[in-house]
Protein backbone atom coordinates (compact mmCIF):
# COMPACT_ATOMS: atom_id res chain seq x y z
CA UNK A 1 0.00 0.00 0.00
CA UNK A 2 1.48 2.96 -0.67
CA UNK A 3 2.02 6.06 1.72
CA UNK A 4 0.18 9.45 0.23
CA UNK A 5 -3.03 9.27 -0.90
CA UNK A 6 -2.02 12.16 -3.61
CA UNK A 7 0.01 9.20 -4.97
CA UNK A 8 -2.41 6.37 -5.89
CA UNK A 9 -5.52 7.11 -8.34
CA UNK A 10 -8.78 5.56 -6.46
CA UNK A 11 -9.75 1.63 -7.26
CA UNK A 12 -13.19 1.63 -8.65
CA UNK A 13 -13.69 -0.42 -5.63
CA UNK A 14 -12.91 1.70 -3.26
CA UNK A 15 -15.87 4.49 -5.08
CA UNK A 16 -18.86 2.76 -3.34
CA UNK A 17 -19.82 0.72 -0.05
CA UNK A 18 -22.03 -1.63 0.15
CA UNK A 19 -25.38 -0.49 1.12
CA UNK A 20 -26.10 -2.36 3.98
CA UNK A 21 -22.33 -0.94 5.71
CA UNK A 22 -24.08 3.13 5.07
CA UNK A 23 -27.23 1.72 6.47
CA UNK A 24 -25.34 1.14 9.37
CA UNK A 25 -22.60 4.14 9.59
CA UNK A 26 -26.04 5.69 9.01
CA UNK A 27 -27.42 4.70 12.06
CA UNK A 28 -25.06 5.43 14.18
CA UNK A 29 -24.41 8.68 13.19
CA UNK A 30 -27.86 9.71 13.53
CA UNK A 31 -27.10 7.89 17.62
CA UNK A 32 -24.07 9.84 17.92
CA UNK A 33 -25.75 13.37 16.97
CA UNK A 34 -28.43 12.67 19.18
CA UNK A 35 -26.24 11.94 22.42
CA UNK A 36 -23.58 14.41 21.40
CA UNK A 37 -26.81 17.42 20.98
CA UNK A 38 -28.13 16.14 24.45
CA UNK A 39 -24.68 17.05 26.28
CA UNK A 40 -25.28 20.92 25.63
CA UNK A 41 -28.66 21.02 25.25
CA UNK A 42 -29.34 21.42 29.09
CA UNK A 43 -27.18 25.14 29.10
CA UNK A 44 -30.01 26.98 28.08
CA UNK A 45 -32.91 25.14 30.52
CA UNK A 46 -30.67 25.45 34.06
CA UNK A 47 -32.51 28.60 35.00
CA UNK A 48 -35.86 27.49 34.65
CA UNK A 49 -35.42 24.47 36.38
CA UNK A 50 -33.37 26.63 39.30
CA UNK A 51 -36.97 27.58 39.32
CA UNK A 52 -38.78 24.45 38.90
CA UNK A 53 -37.22 22.56 41.70
CA UNK A 54 -36.43 25.63 43.85
CA UNK A 55 -32.37 25.05 43.58
CA UNK A 56 -29.15 27.19 43.85
CA UNK A 57 -27.06 27.78 41.07
CA UNK A 58 -24.00 25.44 42.10
CA UNK A 59 -26.93 22.90 42.71
CA UNK A 60 -28.37 22.67 39.19
CA UNK A 61 -25.31 23.28 37.52
CA UNK A 62 -24.26 19.26 38.74
CA UNK A 63 -26.84 18.61 35.48
CA UNK A 64 -23.74 19.52 33.84
CA UNK A 65 -20.98 18.76 35.78
CA UNK A 66 -22.37 15.17 35.96
CA UNK A 67 -22.34 14.89 32.63
CA UNK A 68 -19.24 16.10 31.79
CA UNK A 69 -17.57 13.59 34.84
CA UNK A 70 -19.25 10.46 33.54
CA UNK A 71 -17.85 11.26 30.21
CA UNK A 72 -14.49 11.78 31.56
CA UNK A 73 -14.82 8.39 33.19
CA UNK A 74 -16.59 6.11 30.98
CA UNK A 75 -14.55 6.70 27.95
CA UNK A 76 -10.67 6.04 29.00
CA UNK A 77 -12.78 2.14 29.66
CA UNK A 78 -14.44 2.18 25.99
CA UNK A 79 -11.01 0.80 24.58
CA UNK A 80 -11.21 -2.30 26.39
CA UNK A 81 -15.40 -2.48 26.10
CA UNK A 82 -15.25 -2.22 22.26
CA UNK A 83 -12.46 -4.70 21.65
CA UNK A 84 -14.00 -7.08 24.18
CA UNK A 85 -17.53 -6.98 23.05
CA UNK A 86 -19.09 -7.24 20.11
CA UNK A 87 -20.49 -3.98 17.97
CA UNK A 88 -23.83 -5.13 18.04
CA UNK A 89 -23.92 -5.38 22.25
CA UNK A 90 -21.87 -2.53 23.07
CA UNK A 91 -24.44 -0.38 20.25
CA UNK A 92 -27.27 -2.25 22.01
CA UNK A 93 -25.61 -1.15 25.76
CA UNK A 94 -24.62 2.42 24.93
CA UNK A 95 -28.21 2.94 23.04
CA UNK A 96 -29.76 1.21 26.21
CA UNK A 97 -28.43 2.97 28.97
CA UNK A 98 -29.31 6.60 26.85
CA UNK A 99 -32.88 5.33 25.89
CA UNK A 100 -33.14 4.69 30.20
CA UNK A 101 -31.61 8.06 31.15
CA UNK A 102 -33.61 9.95 28.89
CA UNK A 103 -36.81 8.13 30.32
CA UNK A 104 -35.82 8.89 33.89
CA UNK A 105 -34.87 12.52 32.89
CA UNK A 106 -38.50 12.59 31.25
CA UNK A 107 -40.23 11.52 34.12
CA UNK A 108 -37.86 13.05 36.99
CA UNK A 109 -40.24 13.68 39.87
CA UNK A 110 -37.36 16.04 41.73
CA UNK A 111 -34.13 17.48 41.17
CA UNK A 112 -31.80 14.08 42.42
CA UNK A 113 -33.84 11.83 39.83
CA UNK A 114 -33.04 14.34 36.91
CA UNK A 115 -29.49 14.43 37.42
CA UNK A 116 -29.64 10.42 38.32
CA UNK A 117 -30.66 10.24 34.09
CA UNK A 118 -28.24 12.70 33.11
CA UNK A 119 -25.34 9.94 34.31
CA UNK A 120 -27.61 7.52 33.18
CA UNK A 121 -27.48 9.20 29.49
CA UNK A 122 -23.83 10.11 29.53
CA UNK A 123 -22.93 6.29 29.96
CA UNK A 124 -24.28 5.56 27.02
CA UNK A 125 -22.87 8.76 25.51
CA UNK A 126 -19.36 7.99 26.35
CA UNK A 127 -19.28 4.51 24.69
CA UNK A 128 -21.24 5.40 21.21
CA UNK A 129 -18.69 8.11 19.49
CA UNK A 130 -15.86 5.63 20.05
CA UNK A 131 -17.89 3.09 18.79
CA UNK A 132 -19.18 5.05 15.79
CA UNK A 133 -15.58 5.60 14.85
CA UNK A 134 -13.80 2.30 15.05
CA UNK A 135 -17.13 0.59 13.21
CA UNK A 136 -15.76 3.14 10.30
CA UNK A 137 -12.50 2.78 10.55
CA UNK A 138 -13.04 -1.35 10.50
CA UNK A 139 -16.00 -0.79 7.69
CA UNK A 140 -14.88 2.16 5.03
CA UNK A 141 -11.69 1.46 2.62
CA UNK A 142 -9.05 4.10 3.04
CA UNK A 143 -9.70 6.30 -0.06
CA UNK A 144 -13.03 6.88 1.22
CA UNK A 145 -12.64 7.11 5.04
CA UNK A 146 -12.48 11.02 4.50
CA UNK A 147 -16.00 11.52 3.60
CA UNK A 148 -17.13 9.67 6.36
CA UNK A 149 -15.08 11.34 8.49
CA UNK A 150 -16.94 14.59 7.75
CA UNK A 151 -20.07 13.37 8.70
CA UNK A 152 -18.15 12.15 12.25
CA UNK A 153 -17.39 15.91 12.13
CA UNK A 154 -20.73 17.37 11.94
CA UNK A 155 -21.58 15.36 14.96
CA UNK A 156 -18.19 16.43 17.00
CA UNK A 157 -18.41 20.16 15.82
CA UNK A 158 -22.13 20.55 15.15
CA UNK A 159 -24.25 19.05 17.65
CA UNK A 160 -23.03 20.76 20.49
CA UNK A 161 -23.12 23.91 18.91
CA UNK A 162 -26.99 23.18 18.00
CA UNK A 163 -27.72 22.35 21.44
CA UNK A 164 -28.37 25.27 23.03
CA UNK A 165 -30.60 26.91 19.85
CA UNK A 166 -32.44 24.09 20.13
CA UNK A 167 -33.06 24.13 24.19
CA UNK A 168 -33.97 27.68 23.82
CA UNK A 169 -36.70 27.27 20.98
CA UNK A 170 -38.18 24.09 22.83
CA UNK A 171 -38.31 26.01 26.15
CA UNK A 172 -39.91 29.29 24.09
CA UNK A 173 -43.19 26.77 23.15
CA UNK A 174 -43.64 24.10 25.85
CA UNK A 175 -41.75 23.02 28.99
CA UNK A 176 -38.51 21.47 30.24
CA UNK A 177 -39.74 18.20 29.94
CA UNK A 178 -39.89 18.26 26.10
CA UNK A 179 -36.38 18.46 25.48
CA UNK A 180 -35.88 14.29 26.47
CA UNK A 181 -39.47 14.04 24.86
CA UNK A 182 -37.82 15.20 21.96
CA UNK A 183 -35.10 13.31 21.31
CA UNK A 184 -36.27 10.27 23.09
CA UNK A 185 -38.28 8.58 19.52
CA UNK A 186 -35.67 9.66 17.22
CA UNK A 187 -32.78 7.47 19.64
CA UNK A 188 -35.69 4.71 19.48
CA UNK A 189 -35.16 4.57 15.68
CA UNK A 190 -32.06 4.67 15.60
CA UNK A 191 -31.60 1.42 18.00
CA UNK A 192 -33.83 -0.24 15.67
CA UNK A 193 -32.01 0.35 12.71
CA UNK A 194 -28.77 -0.18 13.47
CA UNK A 195 -29.21 -2.44 16.16
CA UNK A 196 -29.39 -5.42 13.42
CA UNK A 197 -26.90 -4.30 11.15
CA UNK A 198 -23.88 -4.75 13.78
CA UNK A 199 -21.71 -7.38 13.96
CA UNK A 200 -22.37 -10.34 16.56
CA UNK A 201 -18.74 -11.54 16.63
CA UNK A 202 -17.40 -11.59 20.18
CA UNK A 203 -14.44 -9.56 20.68
CA UNK A 204 -10.86 -10.80 21.32
CA UNK A 205 -11.82 -13.37 24.66
CA UNK A 206 -8.47 -11.79 26.96
CA UNK A 207 -6.99 -10.50 29.70
CA UNK A 208 -9.90 -9.26 32.37
CA UNK A 209 -10.84 -5.87 33.16
CA UNK A 210 -7.76 -4.52 35.45
CA UNK A 211 -9.24 -3.08 38.52
CA UNK A 212 -6.14 -1.03 39.39
CA UNK A 213 -6.37 0.80 36.37
CA UNK A 214 -10.02 1.53 36.50
CA UNK A 215 -9.38 2.31 40.29
CA UNK A 216 -7.27 4.98 38.99
CA UNK A 217 -9.04 5.89 35.97
CA UNK A 218 -12.00 7.02 37.85
CA UNK A 219 -10.46 9.52 40.57
CA UNK A 220 -8.09 10.86 37.89
CA UNK A 221 -10.32 11.71 35.11
CA UNK A 222 -13.14 12.88 36.91
CA UNK A 223 -10.86 14.31 39.16
CA UNK A 224 -8.94 16.78 36.41
CA UNK A 225 -12.31 17.30 35.13
CA UNK A 226 -13.96 18.46 38.07
CA UNK A 227 -11.53 20.62 39.59
CA UNK A 228 -11.02 22.38 36.07
CA UNK A 229 -15.01 23.07 36.04
CA UNK A 230 -15.11 24.13 39.01
CA UNK A 231 -12.06 26.24 39.06
CA UNK A 232 -13.78 27.84 35.85
CA UNK A 233 -17.14 28.47 37.32
CA UNK A 234 -20.13 27.10 35.57
CA UNK A 235 -19.51 29.47 32.42
CA UNK A 236 -22.50 31.75 33.17
CA UNK A 237 -22.84 35.26 33.05
CA UNK A 238 -22.24 35.08 36.98
CA UNK A 239 -19.79 33.32 36.86
CA UNK A 240 -17.56 35.75 34.55
CA UNK A 241 -19.15 39.12 36.91
CA UNK A 242 -17.77 37.18 40.06
CA UNK A 243 -14.67 36.79 38.35
CA UNK A 244 -14.30 40.20 37.63
CA UNK A 245 -14.83 40.99 41.14
CA UNK A 246 -11.51 39.54 42.06
CA UNK A 247 -9.62 36.09 42.64
CA UNK A 248 -11.41 33.79 44.79
CA UNK A 249 -10.15 30.27 43.91
CA UNK A 250 -12.13 27.10 45.66
CA UNK A 251 -9.09 24.88 47.51
CA UNK A 252 -11.24 21.59 47.11
CA UNK A 253 -11.75 22.36 43.47
CA UNK A 254 -7.44 22.99 43.30
CA UNK A 255 -7.06 19.84 45.82
CA UNK A 256 -9.22 17.73 43.42
CA UNK A 257 -7.63 18.90 40.76
CA UNK A 258 -3.80 17.82 41.76
CA UNK A 259 -4.45 14.61 42.65
CA UNK A 260 -6.61 14.10 39.05
CA UNK A 261 -3.57 14.71 37.68
CA UNK A 262 -1.66 12.80 39.84
CA UNK A 263 -4.06 9.55 39.26
CA UNK A 264 -3.86 10.42 35.69
CA UNK A 265 0.29 10.46 35.63
CA UNK A 266 -0.65 7.06 37.41
CA UNK A 267 -2.61 5.26 35.37
CA UNK A 268 -0.65 6.28 32.67
CA UNK A 269 2.49 4.59 33.86
CA UNK A 270 0.37 1.79 34.48
CA UNK A 271 -1.01 1.38 31.11
CA UNK A 272 2.38 1.63 29.57
CA UNK A 273 3.32 -1.24 31.40
CA UNK A 274 0.53 -3.58 31.15
CA UNK A 275 0.38 -3.28 27.14
CA UNK A 276 3.19 -5.08 27.14
CA UNK A 277 1.32 -7.88 28.13
CA UNK A 278 -1.78 -6.38 26.30
CA UNK A 279 -3.95 -6.57 29.32
CA UNK A 280 -3.88 -2.28 29.31
CA UNK A 281 -7.31 -1.00 29.87
CA UNK A 282 -6.55 2.01 27.60
CA UNK A 283 -3.62 1.47 25.29
CA UNK A 284 -1.33 4.09 24.69
CA UNK A 285 0.30 2.34 21.56
CA UNK A 286 -1.63 5.05 18.87
CA UNK A 287 1.12 7.45 20.48
CA UNK A 288 3.99 5.54 18.51
CA UNK A 289 2.47 6.50 15.24
CA UNK A 290 3.63 10.34 14.42
CA UNK A 291 0.62 11.35 12.33
CA UNK A 292 -1.79 10.21 14.83
CA UNK A 293 -0.27 12.35 18.18
CA UNK A 294 0.18 15.58 15.57
CA UNK A 295 -3.56 15.55 15.09
CA UNK A 296 -4.15 15.06 17.99
CA UNK A 297 -2.34 17.98 19.46
CA UNK A 298 -3.89 20.20 17.05
CA UNK A 299 -7.50 18.95 17.66
CA UNK A 300 -7.03 19.68 21.31
CA UNK A 301 -5.75 23.36 20.25
CA UNK A 302 -8.87 22.93 17.96
CA UNK A 303 -11.15 21.72 20.36
CA UNK A 304 -10.10 25.05 22.94
CA UNK A 305 -11.08 27.50 19.91
CA UNK A 306 -14.41 25.68 19.24
CA UNK A 307 -15.71 25.59 22.78
CA UNK A 308 -13.92 28.75 23.14
CA UNK A 309 -16.26 30.52 21.22
CA UNK A 310 -19.15 27.90 22.32
CA UNK A 311 -18.74 29.59 25.63
CA UNK A 312 -17.23 33.52 24.95
CA UNK A 313 -19.51 34.34 21.99
CA UNK A 314 -22.76 33.98 23.93
CA UNK A 315 -21.82 35.26 27.03
CA UNK A 316 -20.70 38.56 25.49
CA UNK A 317 -23.68 38.50 23.81
CA UNK A 318 -25.99 37.92 26.64
CA UNK A 319 -23.73 40.37 29.21
CA UNK A 320 -22.34 43.04 26.74
CA UNK A 321 -25.19 43.36 24.11
CA UNK A 322 -27.76 42.34 26.32
CA UNK A 323 -29.57 39.63 23.88
CA UNK A 324 -32.01 36.51 25.75
CA UNK A 325 -31.02 33.21 25.01
CA UNK A 326 -33.32 32.54 22.10
CA UNK A 327 -31.60 35.20 20.45
CA UNK A 328 -28.25 34.27 21.01
CA UNK A 329 -29.18 31.17 20.23
CA UNK A 330 -30.52 31.74 16.76
CA UNK A 331 -27.45 33.83 16.35
CA UNK A 332 -25.39 30.76 16.64
CA UNK A 333 -26.94 28.68 14.57
CA UNK A 334 -25.70 29.42 10.82
CA UNK A 335 -22.50 28.96 12.01
CA UNK A 336 -23.50 25.28 13.16
CA UNK A 337 -25.45 24.94 9.85
CA UNK A 338 -22.18 26.13 7.91
CA UNK A 339 -20.12 23.28 9.24
CA UNK A 340 -22.82 20.67 8.53
CA UNK A 341 -22.96 22.01 4.98
CA UNK A 342 -19.17 22.19 4.53
CA UNK A 343 -17.80 18.62 6.04
CA UNK A 344 -19.03 15.92 3.14
CA UNK A 345 -17.40 18.85 0.62
CA UNK A 346 -14.14 19.10 3.02
CA UNK A 347 -13.88 15.13 3.16
CA UNK A 348 -14.32 15.00 -0.32
CA UNK A 349 -11.45 17.40 -1.27
CA UNK A 350 -9.12 15.39 1.84
CA UNK A 351 -9.67 12.17 0.12
CA UNK A 352 -8.37 13.74 -3.52
CA UNK A 353 -5.17 16.34 -1.86
CA UNK A 354 -4.77 14.96 1.80
CA UNK A 355 -4.83 17.20 4.96
CA UNK A 356 -2.37 20.09 4.69
CA UNK A 357 -4.47 21.99 1.70
CA UNK A 358 -7.30 22.25 4.25
CA UNK A 359 -5.55 22.74 7.34
CA UNK A 360 -3.48 25.61 6.25
CA UNK A 361 -5.89 27.94 5.41
CA UNK A 362 -8.09 26.55 7.75
CA UNK A 363 -6.05 27.20 10.57
CA UNK A 364 -5.35 30.60 9.31
CA UNK A 365 -9.03 31.44 8.74
CA UNK A 366 -9.48 30.61 12.53
CA UNK A 367 -6.87 32.82 13.20
CA UNK A 368 -7.71 36.04 11.71
CA UNK A 369 -11.77 35.12 12.93
CA UNK A 370 -10.95 34.88 16.32
CA UNK A 371 -8.69 38.22 16.16
CA UNK A 372 -11.76 39.33 14.87
CA UNK A 373 -13.87 38.48 17.58
CA UNK A 374 -11.56 40.34 19.75
CA UNK A 375 -12.52 43.69 18.49
CA UNK A 376 -16.27 43.49 19.13
CA UNK A 377 -17.67 46.59 20.80
CA UNK A 378 -21.00 47.27 22.48
CA UNK A 379 -22.41 48.97 19.68
CA UNK A 380 -20.66 46.51 16.51
CA UNK A 381 -23.90 45.62 14.39
CA UNK A 382 -24.80 41.97 15.01
CA UNK A 383 -24.49 41.31 11.55
CA UNK A 384 -20.97 41.69 11.84
CA UNK A 385 -20.81 39.60 14.81
CA UNK A 386 -22.83 36.58 12.69
CA UNK A 387 -20.22 37.18 9.79
CA UNK A 388 -17.12 36.68 12.02
CA UNK A 389 -18.96 33.59 13.55
CA UNK A 390 -19.46 32.27 10.14
CA UNK A 391 -16.19 33.05 9.24
CA UNK A 392 -14.83 30.75 12.32
CA UNK A 393 -17.25 28.02 11.77
CA UNK A 394 -15.97 27.69 8.06
CA UNK A 395 -12.54 27.87 9.32
CA UNK A 396 -13.19 24.57 11.67
CA UNK A 397 -14.80 22.76 8.93
CA UNK A 398 -11.55 22.92 7.22
CA UNK A 399 -9.86 21.50 10.08
CA UNK A 400 -11.84 18.94 12.07
CA UNK A 401 -11.81 15.99 9.02
CA UNK A 402 -8.16 16.25 8.26
CA UNK A 403 -7.74 15.62 11.48
CA UNK A 404 -9.80 12.98 12.92
CA UNK A 405 -8.87 11.09 9.48
CA UNK A 406 -4.73 11.56 9.31
CA UNK A 407 -5.09 11.00 13.04
CA UNK A 408 -7.08 7.50 12.59
CA UNK A 409 -5.78 6.34 9.22
CA UNK A 410 -2.35 5.17 10.24
CA UNK A 411 -3.54 2.62 13.35
CA UNK A 412 -4.02 -0.64 12.60
CA UNK A 413 -7.06 -2.50 13.32
CA UNK A 414 -6.58 -4.00 16.59
CA UNK A 415 -6.13 -0.27 17.81
CA UNK A 416 -9.07 1.56 16.29
CA UNK A 417 -10.62 1.07 19.78
CA UNK A 418 -7.87 2.25 22.04
CA UNK A 419 -7.27 5.17 19.33
CA UNK A 420 -10.50 6.55 19.48
CA UNK A 421 -10.82 6.32 23.11
CA UNK A 422 -7.67 8.14 23.43
CA UNK A 423 -8.70 10.50 20.98
CA UNK A 424 -12.28 11.54 22.42
CA UNK A 425 -10.87 11.39 26.11
CA UNK A 426 -8.49 13.96 26.20
CA UNK A 427 -11.00 16.00 24.07
CA UNK A 428 -13.30 15.66 26.34
CA UNK A 429 -10.24 17.12 28.52
CA UNK A 430 -9.30 19.34 26.87
CA UNK A 431 -13.22 21.12 25.79
CA UNK A 432 -12.86 21.46 29.93
CA UNK A 433 -9.70 22.90 30.11
CA UNK A 434 -10.33 25.56 27.73
CA UNK A 435 -13.55 26.38 28.79
CA UNK A 436 -12.75 26.76 32.14
CA UNK A 437 -9.50 28.25 30.96
CA UNK A 438 -10.75 31.38 29.19
CA UNK A 439 -13.66 32.05 31.02
CA UNK A 440 -10.96 32.68 34.01
CA UNK A 441 -9.37 34.76 31.47
CA UNK A 442 -12.48 36.79 31.24
CA UNK A 443 -12.48 37.40 34.82
CA UNK A 444 -8.47 38.06 35.14
CA UNK A 445 -8.39 40.61 32.24
CA UNK A 446 -12.17 42.09 33.68
CA UNK A 447 -10.35 42.42 36.87
CA UNK A 448 -7.46 44.00 35.48
CA UNK A 449 -9.39 46.70 33.97
CA UNK A 450 -11.48 47.33 36.87
CA UNK A 451 -8.27 48.01 39.01
CA UNK A 452 -6.79 50.36 36.74
CA UNK A 453 -10.06 52.64 36.80
CA UNK A 454 -12.65 50.99 34.06
CA UNK A 455 -16.35 50.82 35.11
CA UNK A 456 -17.87 47.72 34.88
CA UNK A 457 -19.19 47.41 31.20
CA UNK A 458 -15.90 48.69 29.47
CA UNK A 459 -13.98 46.01 32.06
CA UNK A 460 -16.16 43.07 31.30
CA UNK A 461 -15.90 43.80 27.74
CA UNK A 462 -11.75 43.95 27.91
CA UNK A 463 -11.76 40.46 29.25
CA UNK A 464 -13.99 39.34 26.82
CA UNK A 465 -11.41 40.51 24.79
CA UNK A 466 -7.99 39.50 26.00
CA UNK A 467 -9.73 35.94 26.02
CA UNK A 468 -10.17 36.13 22.30
CA UNK A 469 -6.59 36.92 22.17
CA UNK A 470 -5.40 34.16 23.85
CA UNK A 471 -7.49 31.72 21.89
CA UNK A 472 -6.28 33.27 18.26
CA UNK A 473 -2.70 32.89 19.70
CA UNK A 474 -3.18 29.33 20.66
CA UNK A 475 -4.51 28.43 17.12
CA UNK A 476 -1.56 29.54 16.07
CA UNK A 477 -0.14 25.99 17.50
CA UNK A 478 -2.74 24.69 15.47
CA UNK A 479 -1.23 26.10 11.87
CA UNK A 480 2.21 25.02 12.84
CA UNK A 481 1.02 21.69 13.72
CA UNK A 482 -1.06 21.31 10.42
CA UNK A 483 1.72 21.84 7.84
CA UNK A 484 3.66 19.31 9.31
CA UNK A 485 0.32 16.38 8.92
CA UNK A 486 0.59 14.23 5.61
CA UNK A 487 -1.73 11.54 4.67
CA UNK A 488 -0.53 8.21 5.80
CA UNK A 489 -1.79 4.21 5.88
CA UNK A 490 -1.30 1.65 8.62
CA UNK A 491 1.53 0.57 6.62
CA UNK A 492 4.06 3.42 6.04
CA UNK A 493 4.20 6.08 9.28
CA UNK A 494 7.69 5.20 10.11
CA UNK A 495 7.51 6.16 13.26
CA UNK A 496 5.13 3.84 14.52
CA UNK A 497 7.53 1.02 14.71
CA UNK A 498 5.07 -1.14 12.25
CA UNK A 499 6.69 -4.36 12.97
CA UNK A 500 5.83 -4.12 16.82
CA UNK A 501 2.67 -6.72 17.25
CA UNK A 502 -0.23 -5.60 18.93
CA UNK A 503 -2.30 -8.28 20.37
CA UNK A 504 -6.36 -7.93 19.58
Amino acid sequence: MLSDTESQPLAFEDRRMPRADKLTIGALLVAAFVMILNETIMNVALTPLMQQFQVSEPTVQWLTTAFMLTLAVVIPTTGYIIGRFSLRGVFTAAMGLFLLGTVLCAAAPGFSFLVAGRVVQAAGTAIMLPLLMTTVLTLVPLRRRGVVMGNIAIVISVAPATGPTLSGFILHIAEWRWLFLTVLPIALIALVLGRPRLSTTPGTVGKGLNIPSLLLAVPGFGGVVYGISQIGGGHGTEDVEAAAEGPGVDPLAVGVLALGVLCVMAFALLQVRLQKTDSALLSLKPFKYSMFTRSLMMMLLMMVALFGALILLPLFLQSVRGLDTLATGLLMLPGGLLMALLAPFVGRLYDRVGPRPLVAPGAGILIAALFGLSLLGPETPLGVVLSLHLVLSGGLALLFTPAFTTAMNPLPQPLYSHGSAVLNTLQQLAAAVGTAALVAVVGIGSAVAASQGAGPEEAALEGFRIAFRVAAALSIGTLLLGLSLRATSSDDDASAGASTPVAR
